[in-house]
């Protein structure tokens, strides 16, 4: 998974609408523990801080920018990584490369990601295979779902399907949906033993389960009615 939100300790959800990353210490913090913060807050009529640290919430985007530019030169891998997906979103694959490299470096499983995206669609770089693989590998082995679900995809398009099934629980139990759909395509085929889809049907829903929270579902109904 995505690891765990550091205030509630829960893993965080794979979907990236359920957490925020803070412009202060770079921290990937559950939606749950961000909405009852701004509760909290509400009611004490409190300034607005970051749910972890208490900093004072930047005031503006820019503000924000130069403190996320302020940790980047400290080394720290998650700034340094927002660092290379802002430039990446923003079309500068240049400078984006060389941050993501710099982020992977440091240990940055989402950083790796984004640089196996890199080499698959060729973006500031030449398309590798072999790159794609490796970066897709390294965040697989770091908890990544979709990494590891892309490595699944990488083994079927190589005609390698007993591999691609072995990612693919793999995904599926980290509470990957696609890994499910795929898997179910082979079972339908006779390529995966029910055991296997049965067990895979059970560790995703155990690792969904264990994304809940009574906050986590009361911040999801707070943002169903802003929608």
């Amino acid at each position: 998974h995505h690891g765990d939100c550091p205030i509630c300790c829960l893993p965080l959800s794979i979907e990236g609408n359920k957490s925020i990353i803070t412009a202060c210490c770079c921290n990937v913090i559950c939606s749950g523990c961000e909405y009852a913060n701004m509760i909290r807050e509400r009611e004490g009529r409190l300034q607005h801080t970051c749910p972890f640290c208490r900093h004072p919430a930047p005031k503006s985007i820019k503000e924000g920018y130069l403190i996320n530019v302020k940790r980047a030169e400290a080394n720290n891998p998650a700034a340094i990584f927002q660092m290379g997906a802002r430039c990446k979103f923003e079309g500068d694959y240049e400078n984006a490369f060389e941050y993501l490299t710099k982020a992977a470096e440091l240990g940055s499983i989402r950083a790796h990601y984004s640089l196996a995206a890199m080499y698959r669609n060729g973006q500031g770089v030449k398309k590798d295979k072999t790159k794609e693989g490796y970066h897709f590998e390294e965040a697989a082995i770091g908890g990544h779902p979709d990494a590891r679900y892309y490595l699944g995809c990488l083994e079927e398009e190589s005609g390698r399907l007993e591999i691609a099934a072995q990612h693919w629980i793999i995904a599926a139990k980290l509470g990957y949906d696609g890994a499910l759909s795929s898997l179910r395509g082979l079972y339908m085929c006779g390529l995966v033993g029910k055991e296997d889809y049965a067990s895979a049907l059970r560790g995703h829903q155990a690792a969904v389960d264990a994304t809940k929270s009574p906050q986590r579902d009361e911040a999801e109904a707070a943002q169903r009615q802003w929608i």
